[in-house]
């Protein structure tokens, strides 16, 4: 499945954060970290529903390299992606974006 991809706002600045910070730890490791959530995310839309559904409809892929989790709800033929958290960070957090 090919949808559409939606960011929800506050999953935006979350990888915009993270992006900021991995490129004041060494240039070029916030690109990294860019094509790792596009590599996840490709497999979402590759494949919405097989990543593990973990609280209503909304469901997790975690990242390869980098210690994140990506959480998106697919809904139809869009993809929302409402969260992109550090694994150390509280992960009910991400709740109230649904």
């Amino acid at each position: 499945m090919s949808g559409s991809v939606v960011f929800h706002p506050s999953a935006e600045e979350d990888v915009r954060q993270a992006y900021r910070w991995y490129e004041e730890q060494r240039k070029g490791l916030g690109e990294d970290f860019l094509l790792c959530i596009e590599a996840a995310i490709n497999a979402i839309k590759e494949s919405p529903l097989s990543f593990p559904a973990i609280h209503k409809n909304a469901r997790r892929i975690l990242t390869r390299r980098f210690p994140y989790s990506i959480f998106y709800v697919a809904s139809g033929a869009t993809i929302t992606i409402v969260a992109v958290f550090h694994c150390h960070r509280a992960p009910i957090l991400w709740r109230n974006r649904t």
